[in-house]
């Protein structure tokens, strides 16, 4: 399994930049989780695991977030939330869970980990994690 090794030289962007809207996303209630996945950059289809995998969350009030990691991807966590709309169309549903409000995004990020290893920890296992928790 490879995930997308990204962030390695670039910038970090901010969706949420003001400390009291992203302790209120992390501490959303999520209802819908979509196990999402996409071929590697620079790749035009998936081929076989070679691919990356997140998770879409959906919010009470209908917003939706990207929940993925990789290397590179943040500073603290290599686990990232990101605003939905900055995703291709290359993305597709693998998998929708109804979560009834029972997690919050935090919980999503917290189960995909931290840490990245492309062995041990990568992209596709932490999305497994966020599905299973």
């Amino acid at each position: 399994m490879v995930c997308l090794a990204a962030g390695q030289g670039r910038s970090y962007s901010y969706d949420l930049s003001n400390q009291s809207d992203l302790r209120a996303l992390y501490n959303s209630q999520v209802f819908l989780a979509n196990l999402m996945k996409r071929p590697l950059d620079h790749m035009s289809s998936e081929f076989g695991l070679l691919s990356h995998s997140g998770v879409r969350v959906t919010l009470e009030d209908g917003t939706q977030w990207l929940v993925h990691k990789g290397r590179g991807f943040g500073i603290s966590s290599q686990t990232v939330v990101v605003d939905a709309h900055h995703m291709s169309s290359a993305w597709r549903i693998v998998k929708t869970q109804n979560f009834q409000g029972s997690k919050t995004v935090s919980d999503f990020v917290k189960a995909g980990g931290s840490d990245y290893s492309l062995i041990f920890d990568n992209c596709h296992l932490g999305a497994r994690r966020m599905m299973k928790q």
